[in-house]
């Protein structure tokens, strides 16, 4: 047997030891079941074929296994919404082809596993909703390859602290590419050598302001949850370059100083909530270039000056704005000045000279102007003598009279 999935019964009971017996399983999805117990740890170091082990939403309790062998080919590890505690075992390094780590919605407490990095192959990391605490560590510039390959990172509902490191999303390289393929495609693991072995990789996140369980994940799907911890400092430029990100999610922090501008280059954004937290200033105009979002909450902050207009931002409510007192806009019935709401979002980061059609009009009326004051002169003064040089005067008679007072 290479695949068993009895996932989304109502099996109960603990799972026997027995099971690392199947010494050929590729695939062992037991995911949304009522599974008591602990987890056998033969399951990740008696069988070196095991791919996927999907055992999210039953009753788990103890820690998470800690024996892995090196060598093994594990590409996903699912064991959210379960009862599992205690501290993450290093030997989860040995895990290099695991490309799904998905540990939320449990009771780990542990310091943030940095070590982590060492999993090139990573592209969706889940550890929500535990108890992780401390600090992000600062990657040197000289690991560039950590992380390289992240699309899903969510850290929310942690106890996480301390600013957020720019080297640690520097190397986030996946997150800055955006893929041009037509066809859609999903994490999925298939069976090489037997046709009936198939896996469907799935996530619980935050879409959008609402818990959802996520049944397909698009290998274009690349979000940043870091919402409901204790970070703080300035939200790092770098977030900018992330021309792939979909969902950005910062709220409930204390995080502080102004909004980036350089979000605004997020063209595939489709929801930001950057809500209570301190940030102050103004919204950057350059929000409004993001023609794809469709949720935005900038709540409960100290932001101030005049909401933007136009395209997105037309079509949001108060609730996107509420519970910043100096901020002011036709969502929170409070009216702008006519200069706050003339303001724009400049087209590119370079502001060049631009020929518009006011400076044409305002050349257009001083010239009607000129000339009507020069034709009333002419009627109630006769032909003054200069005017009438300019007008009888043939063009070599001026000409000569200029070479005639030429030093």
């Amino acid at each position: 047997m290479r695949s068993l999935d009895l996932s989304s019964n109502s099996l109960q009971g603990e799972l026997l030891p027995s099971i690392c017996n199947a010494g050929t399983l590729e695939i062992l999805n037991l995911s949304h079941n009522n599974f008591t117990g602990t987890i056998p740890h033969c399951i990740v170091n008696s069988n070196p074929s095991l791919s996927v082990l999907d055992l999210q939403n039953n009753s788990f309790s103890g820690i998470v296994p800690e024996s892995f062998e090196v060598g093994n080919n594990l590409r996903t590890l699912n064991l959210n919404g379960n009862f599992l505690e205690g501290s993450l075992s290093q030997s989860m390094v040995n895990c290099t082809r695991l490309r799904v780590l998905d540990l939320g919605n449990n009771n780990i407490e542990d310091v943030f596993p940095h070590w982590l990095e060492a999993l090139e192959e990573l592209q969706v990391l889940v550890l929500r909703g535990n108890k992780f605490h401390g600090f992000i560590p600062s990657f040197k510039d000289n690991r560039s390859h950590a992380f390289h390959m992240l699309k899903v990172l969510d850290l929310s509902s942690n106890n996480l602290k301390g600013p957020l490191p720019a080297l640690f999303f520097k190397s986030f390289k996946a997150m800055r590419r955006l893929d041009e393929k037509t066809h859609l495609q999903y994490l999925t693991y298939a069976n090489s050598t037997y046709n009936g072995g198939f896996y469907e990789d799935s996530i619980d996140m935050t879409w959008k302001g609402f818990e959802i369980h996520l049944q397909k994940v698009l290998t274009i799907f690349t979000s940043i949850d870091l919402s409901n911890n204790m970070f703080e400092g300035e939200i790092p430029e770098v977030i900018g370059e992330f021309h792939a990100l979909k969902g950005l999610n910062f709220s409930h922090n204390g995080l502080t100083g102004a909004i980036p501008i350089s979000i605004g280059n997020l063209r595939k954004l489709e929801w930001l909530d950057l809500s209570s937290n301190n940030f102050t200033g103004r919204i950057p105009t350059e929000l409004t270039n993001l023609n794809f979002l469709g949720v935005l909450n900038l709540s409960k902050n100290q932001l101030d000056g005049c909401i933007p207009r136009g395209q997105q931002f037309e079509t949001f409510s108060s609730d996107s704005f509420k519970g910043n007192k100096d901020l002011r806009g036709f969502q929170l019935m409070i009216p702008c000045n006519a200069r706050e709401e003339r303001q724009e979002p400049l087209p590119s980061s370079e502001v060049g000279f631009e020929f518009g059609w006011k400076p044409v009009v305002l050349g257009y009326v001083c010239g009607v102007a000129f000339g009507a004051m020069l034709f009333q002169v002419m009627m109630f003064t006769g032909k003054p003598q200069w005017v009438a040089s300019l007008v009888n005067d043939s063009p070599k008679k001026r000409k000569r009279r200029v070479r005639n007072r030429t030093w």
